[in-house]
């Protein structure tokens, strides 16, 4: 239950700075007066706009602020529900939202639209309309039950007898099955994908094994060509060695011939020195009659003679000279021979080295012709993978169809518990169960108010009304002051049916301007009658122009007044 407190705001329309408040469980029953403008029915407006964001009756939300101040609207609302109490900040310029419970403020990380699903769905348990319907009865902007349309009516019925969960339910199995058709279509692909995927290896595998017959052709081919390539380049190389080694063999006296010639070339040197000495001997005797030495003279026959020695010695180094170079050029000749040799020897080295290379080349590409032919068994390998990849492909699509299979299983069963949970299902039986208290409640209660009528509504929440002499009624069709007992009668009825809940159940009821407008005197009589049967536990606010004729009614009163423009509660 739903026990709501204090209300108190500031700003708020006609209302100045300062807090107006007025404790809402203080008397079972409160008549609150005052002339017209004088802000007696801004208590409903206050308590809508905290706990649901917007006025009672049809006022814009920035009419809601005082047009004199222009901010720091506030609006404050105390309740409590089971053990827990609530306390709700709402305001405008600047704007807030706060809901506190027990005094530590809720998460408010989510959206304020979420934040206001939480305060509705979790705590109050009411949305706007169901609040208006079991709480308030009004002249303004209020519709009451019998003008709303029945889809409006079993909205308001189903938050009473709080099965509203079928609803959320519903909407549940709705976004499951969406989810399931989505799952559903997502296996679809998969599997057309999967099939796809089976298609392309099994074409994968087709070319694997024609790649690898050609390849083995193609490969024995190029080995045969290539083994015959590389044994005539081996013959060549060995002719070539063979012929190398035997001019190597017939330059063997290469270092020999080159120690001769340097000999012979020393011993051409020394012979030339010696002619030039004996040369220099015989200019000496030519030119000089005394020793320079001992300035003795040189007898004549000492000089011939000499002169005859050092001419004949001439003679014989020439001759030895001219038989040493002969000797030198036959050793150039064959060192001529040698080099000739040496650089057909060089031609044959790079004959052979161009060759072995060839060979190399040619080795190497058959290593690797035989190597990818001893790579088949790799090939081999990789075709019996790709063919096991094959029969995974294959039973992922065969469980896939498996789970497809189950998911519209599942998709049966969530489709058939949302038909129990639609409109015509389960509610329509808990609805059925509960159409004779309420229509029997609602009969009571028009009896109470001495108004003799049948009163019914049927499943889909149209009315069927039977008098003792006319069977052809409908709520239009009765006075303004009939229809309002008609709603008294309704209201009186969600209260009871909320208390018997213990869904939906207050101790707050708030009736405006209702003794104002069609009730008679007799009327008024039987509504205050029914008001005291209520009990201690509801607390009864009536708003009234009639506050002479009702004052003796009430256990409290509260009178608004104006004053410098600004609503306040007149003190007494």
């Amino acid at each position: 239950m739903i026990k709501f407190r204090t209300v108190r705001w500031k700003n708020f329309l006609s209302t100045g700075n300062t807090f107006t408040e007025i404790k809402l469980d203080k008397s079972y029953s409160t008549l609150i007066v005052g002339e017209n403008g004088a802000g007696k029915s801004t208590i409903l407006d206050a308590i809508c706009f905290a706990l649901f964001g917007k006025p009672f009756r049809n006022i814009n939300k920035p009419q809601l602020v005082n047009s004199i101040n222009s901010k720091n609207t506030l609006v404050e609302l105390q309740f409590d529900v089971g053990r827990k109490s609530y306390v709700i900040r709402r305001g405008i310029k600047p704007a807030i939202f706060e809901i506190m419970c027990d005094d530590s403020l809720l998460n408010q990380d989510s959206a304020s639209r979420d934040y206001q699903k939480i305060l509705e769905e979790q705590i109050l348990k009411l949305n706007y309309k169901s609040f208006t319907q079991i709480v308030i009865l009004g002249s303004a902007s209020f519709t009451p039950f019998m003008q709303l349309p029945p889809s409006h009516r079993r909205e308001i019925i189903e938050d009473i007898l709080d099965i509203q969960i079928f609803t959320v339910m519903n909407t549940v199995l709705k976004d499951k099955i969406s989810a399931i058709k989505d799952n559903l279509k997502q296996l679809e692909n998969q599997i057309d994908l999967g099939k796809q995927r089976a298609r392309i290896q099994q074409e994968y595998i087709k070319k694997l094994e024609d790649d690898n017959q050609k390849r083995s052709a193609e490969a024995e081919l190029r080995m045969t060509d290539l083994k015959g390539n590389i044994a005539g380049l081996q013959v060549t190389v060995t002719n070539l060695t063979t012929e190398f080694g035997s001019l190597e063999e017939s330059v063997t006296d290469s270092d020999d011939m080159v120690e001769r010639k340097s000999e012979f070339n020393r011993l051409l040197k020394e012979l030339m020195a010696r002619i030039r000495k004996a040369q220099d001997e015989i200019v000496f005797y030519q030119e000089h009659d005394n020793c320079p030495t001992c300035a003795q003279s040189l007898p004549p026959d000492l000089k011939e003679t000499t002169i005859h020695k050092h001419t004949h010695r001439i003679e014989e180094v020439e001759t030895a000279i001219i038989t040493l170079r002969d000797k030198i050029d036959a050793i150039d000749q064959r060192l001529e021979q040698i080099s000739e040799i040496k650089s057909r020897m060089a031609d044959i080295q790079s004959e052979i080295v161009l060759t072995n290379s060839e060979i190399i080349a040619s080795q190497n590409f058959l290593n690797k012709i035989q190597q990818d032919t001893a790579n088949d068994e790799d090939s081999l390998k990789l075709l019996a993978q790709e063919k096991a990849k094959l029969k995974e492909i294959a039973k992922e699509v065969v469980s896939l169809n498996e789970t497809k299979t189950q998911v519209n299983e599942d998709r049966y069963y969530h489709e058939a518990a949302a038909a129990l949970l639609k409109d015509t299902g389960i509610k329509t039986k808990i609805i059925r169960q509960y159409l004779p208290v309420i229509n029997k409640l609602v009969n009571k209660y028009l009896a109470s108010m001495d108004f003799f009528v049948s009163f019914e509504l049927d499943e889909t929440f149209r009315e069927v009304i039977r008098s003792r002499h006319r069977d052809d009624f409908s709520y239009a069709s009765f006075s303004e002051g009939e229809k309002q007992r008609i709603d008294l009668a309704l209201l009186f009825t969600w209260r009871t049916i909320a208390k018997m809940k213990n869904s939906a159940a207050t101790n707050l009821l708030i009736l405006d301007e209702v003794f104002d407008s069609s009730l008679d005197n007799n009327g008024t009589d039987y509504v205050m009658n029914l008001l005291n049967t209520l009990g201690e536990e509801t607390n009864v606010f009536v708003i009234s122009h009639k506050g002479d004729q009702l004052f003796d009614k009430f256990r409290s009163v509260i009178r608004f007044e104006k004053y410098q423009n600004y609503s306040q509660i007149k003190l007494s």
